[in-house]
């Protein structure tokens, strides 16, 4: 069994390169019952997942961004914005939210399979929409290319660069920190 800091430590990076080995069903399976079981604002469930996988689908989303990394499996995440946690505090929803947890589910999931996988949040959401009929109620947030990685890939160096605790993280208050100290 992966330890989880080792898993999103070193197993888990982006990976852009990918080779054309087709991933198994099984493989996918376990990746999609990751993001079924995420949690989710009051447990709403509002992701909807479109599982990119042959040819043809695989061109469109060609046409709506370059950071497709030629990945066998795309997955285009979802929310369901009539289903999703609504904040009658200042008029938020938690779709956005609810999509990166099951995204990051997912991605530790296909690196715990052996697998790649990489975040991309720039691609073109109103071709998405057009190519691959998403109706109105459902908003993109992102794509995620799944695949074995290719040969030779490895972590990008800023995978590794990380601020120490004490430079992100405050107790009690943010007294003394001044704007732009994060960067």
């Amino acid at each position: 069994m992966t330890n989880f800091m080792e898993l999103a430590k070193e197993q888990r990076y982006s990976v852009r390169k990918f080779s054309d080995r087709a991933v198994e069903k099984e493989k996918l399976d376990l990746i999609l019952e990751a993001g079924r079981i995420a949690p989710t604002a009051c447990n709403y469930q509002p992701q909807r997942i479109l599982v990119i996988e042959n040819d043809a689908a695989r061109d469109k989303i060609k046409q709506c961004t370059s950071c497709h990394f030629d990945a066998p499996v795309v997955m285009m995440i979802c929310y369901d914005k009539t289903t999703c946690w609504k904040n009658r505090t200042n008029q938020t929803v938690g779709g956005d939210v609810d999509a990166s947890i099951i995204i990051t589910h997912m991605m530790l999931e296909a690196a715990e399979l052996g697998l790649g996988s990489t975040w991309v949040g720039a691609f073109n959401h109103q071709k998405a929409r057009e190519l691959f009929e998403i109706p109105d109620y459902l908003v993109p947030v992102a794509l995620l290319p799944i695949g074995y990685p290719a040969e030779g890939v490895e972590p990008h160096p800023w995978h590794y660069k990380r601020f120490d605790l004490d430079h992100t993280v405050f107790y009690n208050s943010f007294d003394g920190i001044t704007e732009g100290e994060a960067h």
